[in-house]
């Protein structure tokens, strides 16, 4: 997608400039995992067109590939983000109607090929709800990858603006059958899969991390997914938010360390969470080890402009480890 943003914290109706860059769920994920050194692929359908000629540079910039890419269509989808700061929240408008991607048909992608040699696929509600076609494609995909030996995880990533509750429960609690590792956080959970964790207050930054126990079990018992993680942000402010997650495991929850974000820009920050878990998974960590880079890369992705994670593992780690004092390097 074209991501549409006025300078600093202008309001849309103030704006008579906008700064351009690129961004989408997956898209964001693979940036992560080729900065943390892993060979990625993005699989999309864009139009024939000079914006998407530039959008294909900025992923090939950060090594992400793009041979399997599709074209044909129209357009491109947009959205536009206000910044928000303080007490006023940030807002998305997206327009993302007849896009390329919305417009694909499923003989269009050769999953078989595609998965030769791979390891891992990611997908996300979003990309399940562009279109009455997208939960056929996905479903596609899902099999191929499982008949290939692939892990496949899933960031349910609900969105009000692109479907109904219901649409998306019936949707997605079907392609849960094939995920291996189920991503979300409290609202996904409840809106995509029915589930509902008690006594929590996201907008009062209160949360009760023994309901997510609950809910993640039944995920598990559910769908026999081997690992669930939940993002578990506490929002202060729309500058200040407390980032942690958990990890379901083997019958066991693990929780990351919780850390006091005072954010630079929140958009991206549960897929930068999605590529450090698949980093970490692929890397062998254990689960406590993994919960731990996640979260930490994804506070990090916090604090940069624009949807990608810019980190290095050893940028992760070392706030993993401890070294959360921002002190100037030389």
């Amino acid at each position: 997608m074209v991501r549409l943003q006025p300078p600093g914290y202008l309001k849309l109706l103030q704006a008579d400039t906008f700064q351009v860059s690129y961004a989408g769920a997956e898209a964001n994920v693979l940036v992560s995992l080729s900065r943390f050194g892993h060979d990625t692929d993005y699989i999309t359908k864009l139009p024939c067109s000079d914006v998407s000629e530039a959008l294909v540079g900025t992923l090939r910039r950060h090594r992400v590939g793009v041979n399997n890419i599709v074209y044909g269509g129209e357009r491109l989808g947009l959205y536009y983000l206000e910044r928000g700061a303080s007490q006023r929240p940030s807002k998305v408008i997206y327009d993302r109607k007849y896009s390329s991607i919305s417009q694909a048909q499923r003989d269009e992608f050769d999953w078989d090929h595609i998965f030769e040699g791979t390891d891992w696929f990611h997908f996300s509600g979003i990309t399940a709800a562009l279109s009455p076609n997208m939960p056929d494609i996905c479903e596609d995909a899902c099999k191929a990858a499982k008949a290939h030996g692939v892990k496949i995880s899933c960031d349910l990533n609900y969105r009000a603006t692109m479907w109904s509750r219901e649409e998306a429960t019936r949707v997605m609690s079907h392609l849960a059958k094939y995920v291996d590792v189920m991503i979300g956080n409290e609202e996904d959970a409840d809106n995509c899969l029915g589930i509902r964790p008690e006594n929590t207050d996201v907008t009062g930054g209160k949360l009760d991390y023994s309901a997510y126990e609950a809910v993640a079990r039944q995920i598990f018992e559910r769908f026999g997914t081997t690992s669930v993680a939940f993002t578990l942000r506490g929002s202060i402010s729309a500058s200040e938010n407390n980032w942690a997650a958990m990890l379901y495991q083997d019958g066991k929850a693990y929780y990351s360390k919780e850390y006091l974000i005072r954010l630079v820009d929140r958009v991206g920050g549960g897929d930068s969470f999605s590529g450090g878990l698949i980093y970490a998974l692929l890397e062998g960590y254990d689960p406590q080890q993994a919960v731990e880079f996640a979260v930490a890369a994804s506070c990090l992705k916090q604090t940069m402009e624009m949807d990608f994670n810019l980190s290095s593992v050893a940028d992760v780690r070392r706030l993993m480890d401890g070294d959360a004092s921002g002190r100037l390097q030389r």
